[in-house]
């Protein structure tokens, strides 16, 4: 207790500087399947694909390996319409809340990222967004509206413009018997080859072919059912229609004739509606598309994609309706776009709600692409997870050797999204991750890059029970021909029977063996085999954990049947060795050592250790207290017992609340090395929370003083549900006894805090196989705190695994064990078991750990040389992820990574040997996080664009003057580096736009944060321009800089500065300076403050002007106390500075102020007529500009302040640093 008297030593600045190199948290790569898609978007000219989804997120995939990401501020605004800006690298996003979103692709610090560059709402019910439909020049978006309106939005300034296609304008030229309410407007498409002509279709069925440059209706057409959307022929002389009785319409462009159809593919009866349709011509017949359109009684419960390939008469060649088992959201057609183009498609693109499906629309038999990524996780719902780092070279390639075998009916076309260019080298580590499913399927994916891809998939169910699909499949071949449904895709969410499901699953990364434990007690070893073995039949053996409990009886579920009847096993993994536990509960815990041929497996009752090389069990020990009765099945408590808990536990909170009341209240105190908060509640308390989430001032409390405050954690009771559950098995080598060399050991933890210890001796060699396996206790002891045990590692000197050591340095040095329960870690010294150290999580901070790992964390992944350190990792069931060095235990890392809410992610959580962690996001979707600096699975890829692709934003122009060109050339030759690579990106926008706003998305505090960082490229460019103006000192006069803008990026601006005057008003700042000096009975005291305060206004000529002035208070007060008590004061202020930014002024010019005394006690905002000498200013036209001062010397001698610019050709200002 005496170390809390002294204090505490500061951090060395070397290990300050080692903290620095190796640890840093960041969200790295998206792994999985986008959770709820909502929209879907193609760019043929870059080959990229763009999904949006419900929640708001957005994501543009090309190559495998160019990945870019994005999320709407809206995160409850689902994405509706995704539109592509072609070869821009841009899209436009239509979200729920009516807005429209502009995104561009953009180089920032060596890699390509998504941003949101600008955003437009549209309000009014009448002006609800329907549909949109960008012109083929890229300039204007025509955007429909349920009020049957359409609005012109121009891309560029991101506005609407004041051209609008009424819908009572249209309706005029309609003949009267086709004067109906025509509803919302459902599709607009316009002419492939006339722009001037659109074709808009209202929801009751009218749609219209409307001239926009004659302004009247072209033609006209009807059909008495509702519409749902319509499509060009590639010549625009036809269009197609669909409708929601599940018919589609072919219309003459050119004459007014009699309609081709309705054709009702799946008619006569009633049929679902037919939501999409894509048309594409060829000289050799057509392709129609379509989702939707099955006959209503009998298929209205499927999800279909139809193809119907038709010859140049129409008549159809090949149908084909791909059945999906979730809702189709929207699909694409790949190839054949533009009007010059003869060919067919190449590829059906289809975004379901669960999964992406690739159709190659060119191969024989239409099968459908490998997914490289967006592959669907979830196919059956993930049940456990686990992750192999470094599998060696050997079994990494029997791995996708075998997994070639199994996908030889897809495609054999490469991947047809091929757009961006990965930056560097791809990763080449041969990192695996195992997925356990619910149907008793496994999926070993390659999660050593940033596109995790699926290796292999293997079923377990075909050695308990035949195979669902199977049934289906046999089932679909005795049904009719017509439809032609043809089954797609892999998500399956069903599964018939839940004891199939994968509860662990372990594999050697030496020899892919694979272990795979399920719910009822089943273990099944596989081994890879390169050919094809017959005649297989299941034998499992038996092991009972209860045999030594007379008195036992389960009551739960009964074990999986073995198939009767023989199998033939294809060539890849195949069972070695069948293993039945007794009782048939779910396997808790799972260890392998594939070296030495055993493994270990524990559930709720024991553990066993077994030997798959000679398939026998060596050992087991039943871990069940003979009075819990939650084990066997059956309810956890009988009524006695859950009265004595009852009592117990109220005796308990009054004994609590005794305590805490005699205690009285805490101060707090400081959290030790590594941020820990202490708080005073006992499991997961909302005092740290909200210290935590910043949901409370942080409390300062001296170090010197107070010692930290520990929680007291309850011992538990003798006998609690579930006490003798086996969390953890650990096989290693190491130091069990006392001069004795290193032995093979296994490790036991259960729920209730006990560890067993054993060790075990196999024979070497060929005796291996006949030699049984012997064991002997080695020791047995309990946790004081009694917490359940969920991890024991053992590691070296150095804090590396002994098992993942090389050979030669395995036995070297002292061996630790590290015990990691719920609440707290500890670290012993081997053989002796002397306490090392410990490290109290629940006592401290209230949070319970819930998963561990090991890792080891380089400065550099590349350089073998850099300075290294092996640290335990660990997730708290508060969503935080700490970070500790072994085996001292000291934590380097805290960070607040998923919610507290989240109970999926914080479960599903598993962490790499690399420093990162995977967490499910969603049901579908893995989100990677990198803990260590030297990580390199993050998406890097660059998006090369064609020159001059991106529309410029608008160009510099002289201003008329002898001093003009002078004056321009001085800003130019101060271009930076970001603003180069902004250049060679295809980012237009200039540098003043880039550093001061991003957009229409910009908010007060950015543009506050922008006029108080404004002071040193006002003083930097100051100097820039006064050299430039001739005299170079400030002295003499000049013609101001004018730099022309465009209008659109003046009302970016004005509106920007108008929702900082909407804001929440000015921000005031204040420092403070205090001396104070007494001498021969004179006290003197100066005081000196700076303030800052920001405001904006809008004028009546809608001229918003934002200010930032900085005012200097100096206060001086001499007190005499000689003779008599004589005290005064002197108080001046100045105006340092007064830097002032206007929108909507057109001509600006700025004269410096004259020098002149200080004066005491003057206000702000006094206003000066007089002219001064002054240097030249940069102003700006046509809208936002700056003016800068000519040197830093004039703002020294400001006395006052002045306001600046108005609209008069020439404005005198004083004092003013900046006016636009």
């Amino acid at each position: 207790m005496f170390k809390f008297m002294h204090k505490k030593h500061p951090v060395p600045a070397e290990r300050l500087r080692h903290q620095k190199e190796l640890f840093r948290y960041a969200k790295t790569a998206q792994h999985g399947f986008p959770s709820k898609p909502s929209a879907l978007a193609y760019d043929p000219t870059l080959s990229l694909m763009a999904i949006g989804t419900k929640s708001g997120a957005i994501n543009v995939y090309g190559q495998p390996g160019v990945e870019f990401y994005g999320q709407h501020k809206n995160v409850e605004s689902a994405v509706r319409q995704i539109i592509f800006l072609p070869n821009q690298g841009r899209l436009v996003t239509h979200c729920d809340d009516n807005t429209l979103h502009l995104w561009e692709v953009n180089f920032r610090s060596g890699t390509s990222v998504l941003e949101e560059v600008n955003s437009t709402t549209m309000e009014g019910k009448l002006k609800t967004i329907s549909t949109c439909c960008l012109e083929a020049s890229g300039e204007h978006l025509l955007v429909g509206t349920e009020g049957g309106n359409i609005y012109l939005l121009n891309i560029a300034s991101f506005s609407l413009t004041d051209n609008i296609i009424y819908q009572d304008v249209v309706m005029q030229n309609v003949p009267d018997d086709y004067k109906v309410t025509p509803g919302a407007v459902e599709c607009v498409r316009q002419h492939p080859v006339f722009p001037d002509k659109i074709l808009i279709g209202y929801n009751r069925g009218l749609m219209v072919v409307w001239d926009r440059k004659q302004l009247n209706a072209e033609r006209t057409y009807v059909c008495n059912q509702s519409l749902e959307t319509v499509c060009w022929s590639r010549d625009g002389a036809e269009f197609m229609s669909a409708h929601n009785d599940g018919s589609f319409i072919i219309w003459n462009a050119r004459k007014l004739s009699k309609p081709d159809g309705p054709h009702a593919p799946y008619g006569p009866f009633p049929c679902k509606s037919m939501t999409r349709v894509s048309w594409v011509t060829t000289d050799s017949g057509d392709w129609v598309v379509f989702s939707g359109g099955m006959p209503r009684a009998s298929y209205g419960d499927k999800h279909t994609v139809s193809v119907l390939k038709r010859d140049a008469q129409r008549e159809e060649e090949k149908h084909v309706a791909f059945d999906f088992t979730s809702a189709v959201v929207d699909f694409v057609l790949l190839g054949g776009e533009g009007t010059e183009s003869k060919e067919g498609p190449h590829t059906l693109l289809v975004l379901a709600e669960e999964e992406l499906v690739a159709v190659d629309l060119s191969s024989e038999g239409w099968p459908t692409h490998q997914l490289p990524y967006l592959s669907s996780l979830h196919s059956s719902a993930i049940t456990t997870a686990s992750y192999v780092t470094d599998c060696s070279e050997t079994a990494y390639r029997r791995l996708v050797a075998a997994g070639e075998r199994q996908r030889q009916p897809a495609s054999q076309k490469p991947w047809p999204i091929t757009g961006g260019e990965r930056v560097g080298e791809p990763c080449s580590s041969r990192d695996l991750l195992l997925t356990g499913h619910e149907d008793g399927s496994v999926c070993v994916w390659a999660a050593g890059d940033v596109s995790l891809r699926l290796i292999y998939r293997l079923t377990t169910s075909r050695l308990f029970s035949e195979e669902e699909d199977d049934r289906d499949r046999r089932e679909r071949e005795l049904d009719e021909e017509f439809p032609p449904l043809r089954s797609v895709g892999v998500f399956d969410p069903y599964s018939d029977d839940p004891r199939l499901a994968v509860k662990r699953v372990a594999l050697c990364g030496d020899s892919a063996a694979l272990v795979v434990a399920g719910t009822a007690g089943q273990i099944v070893v596989w081994r890879l085999a390169e050919e094809e073995k017959e005649g297989y039949k299941v034998q499992p053996v038996l092991v009972d954990l209860v045999s030594e409990q007379d008195s036992f009886a389960w009551k739960g579920h009964d074990r999986l049947p073995a198939r009767p009847e023989p199998l033939t096993l294809p060539a890849g993994y195949q069972p070695s060795s069948v293993i039945q536990l007794h009782p048939p509960a779910a396997v808790s815990a799972l260890s392998l050592q594939d070296s030495w041929g055993l493994l270990a497996a524990g559930t709720g009752h024991g553990f066993v250790l077994f030997d798959f090389i000679q398939n026998k069990p060596v050992m087991h020990k039943c871990t069940l207290n003979p009075h819990d009765y939650a084990a066997s099945g059956e309810s956890p408590m009988t009524r006695g017992k859950s009265l004595k808990k009852s009592l117990r536990e109220s005796f308990r909170r009054l004994r609590k609340g005794r305590s805490q009341r005699a205690a009285g209240p805490r101060r707090a105190s400081p959290s030790p090395a590594g941020g820990q908060t202490p708080t005073t509640a006992t499991d997961s308390p909302a005092a740290p929370q909200h210290a935590r989430r910043g949901l409370s001032p942080p409390v300062t409390v001296s170090d010197d003083d107070v010692r930290p405050v520990e929680r007291s954690v309850e011992a538990r009771s003798e006998d609690p549900a579930f006490s003798g559950m086996i969390r953890c098995l650990y096989l290693a080598t190491s130091y069990l006894a006392s001069g004795q060399p290193p032995m093979r050991t296994l490790w036991a933890g259960t729920n209730s805090g006990a560890i067993y210890v054993y060790a075990v001796h196999c024979a070497a060699g060929e005796k291996r196989i006949t030699t049984p396996v012997t064991w002997q206790p080695g020791k047995e002891f309990r946790l004081k705190h009694g917490a359940p045990v969920i991890d024991i590692r053992i590691v070296d000197a150095g804090g590396r695994s002994v098992c993942r050591a090389p050979a030669d340095q395995a036995a070297t040095g002292p061996h630790r064990v590290v015990i990691a329960s719920e609440e707290q870690f500890k670290v012993f010294t081997l053989p002796t078991m002397r306490p090392y150290g410990k490290f109290k999580l629940t006592a401290v901070e209230g949070s319970r750990v819930r998963r561990i790992g090991y890792a080891r964390f380089c400065a550099s992944p590349t350089d073998d040389s850099a300075y290294t350190e092996w640290c335990l990792m660990c997730v708290t069931n508060q969503g935080d992820i700490n970070v500790f060095t072994l085996p001292e235990l000291r934590r380097q890392m805290h960070e607040e990574s998923i919610r507290r809410e989240d109970i999926l992610g914080i479960t599903s959580l598993v962490f790499t040997e690399h420093g990162e962690a995977l967490y499910l996001a969603s049901s579908s979707l893995y989100q990677r996080l990198a803990l260590s600096s030297g990580v390199a699975v993050r998406p890097s890829c660059r998006l090369t664009l064609p020159e001059g692709a991106r529309p410029a934003a608008g160009a510099a122009a002289p201003a008329a003057g002898a001093a003009a060109p002078a004056a321009a050339a001085a800003p130019a030759t101060d271009e930076s580096a970001e603003a180069k690579q902004r250049t060679a990106s295809g980012d237009s926008r200039p540098a003043a736009e880039a550093s001061f706003s991003s957009g229409a998305d910009t908010t007060v505090d950015s543009h506050r944060d922008f006029l108080s960082s404004s002071e040193k490229p006002i003083e930097s460019a100051a100097a820039a321009t006064s050299g430039a103006a001739g005299g170079g000192d400030g002295s003499g006069p000049g013609e101001p800089e004018v730099v022309e803008i465009s209008t659109e990026e003046a009302d970016r601006l004005l509106n920007g500065m108008r929702g900082l005057v909407n804001g929440v008003g000015g921000r005031e700042e204040r420092s403070v300076e205090n001396y104070k000096e007494e001498k021969d009975g004179v006290k003197k005291s100066l005081e000196k403050s700076k303030e800052t305060h920001i405001s904006a206004s809008e004028d009546e000529q809608n001229n918003v002007t934002a200010q930032r002035e900085e005012t200097e208070r100096v206060l001086t007060t001499t007190e005499s106390t000689s003779d008599s008590v004589t005290t005064r004061s002197k108080e001046e202020v100045r105006v340092v500075r007064t830097t002032r930014i206007t929108a909507g002024t057109k001509v600006t010019e700025v004269t410096p102020p004259a020098t002149t005394a200080a004066a005491a006690a003057t206000t702000a905002g006094t206003r000066q007529n007089g002219n001064g000498g002054g240097g030249k200013r940069r102003a700006l036209t046509t809208g936002p500009s700056v003016t800068l001062a000519p040197s830093e010397s004039d703002y020294n001698s400001m006395d006052g302040a002045s306001v600046g610019a108005t609209e008069a050709p020439l404005a005198h200002c004083e004092e003013t640093e900046t006016d636009l």
